[in-house]
């Protein structure tokens, strides 16, 4: 099989995948979390498929995903080649994109391959600024 190239790396980053709707928030100052336990793609390179569960945590300002619509953008993964550290780095960058939340987290857990477990999480902003506090973290993300 070929060395992983440019385009395996680019997969998937820049694909139409369904459209992120919101509504208007009406309360400031609290958290969303919502947990997605069946997140599936595409490996770029080997074409086998990837599962994971994926965890998005904010902090609304004016808007909220509309969740019906996230699932379908979720789902919309599902025969995408894409990897893991790319799609979570694209779910952070189209949420927000569409919200501008005060700040957003998006953590992925992927099962097993090959004996190694992955764990990618991407963090908006991405460096100072407010974001969740690590001891307030659910799950393997506490340290």
């Amino acid at each position: 099989m070929p060395d992983y190239t440019a385009a395996h790396a680019r997969a998937g980053i820049d694909a139409k995948l369904p459209s992120l709707e919101t509504w208007p928030n009406h309360f400031p100052g609290y958290e969303i979390t919502v947990r997605f336990p069946e997140y599936t793609s595409v490996c770029p390179k080997t074409g086998l498929p990837d599962y994971g569960a994926i965890t998005i945590q904010y902090q609304p300002n004016k808007s909220c995903l509309e969740l019906k619509a996230l699932k379908m953008y979720l789902l919309g993964y599902r025969n995408l080649g894409i990897f893991y550290e790319n799609a979570v780095n694209r779910m952070l960058r189209d949420i927000v994109a569409a919200i501008r939340p005060d700040w957003c987290r998006v953590h992925g857990e992927f099962t097993p391959r090959g004996g190694l477990t992955t764990t990618v999480e991407a963090r908006w902003p991405r460096s100072g600024g407010k974001g969740p506090r690590r001891d307030r973290l659910e799950g393997p993300a506490r340290r």
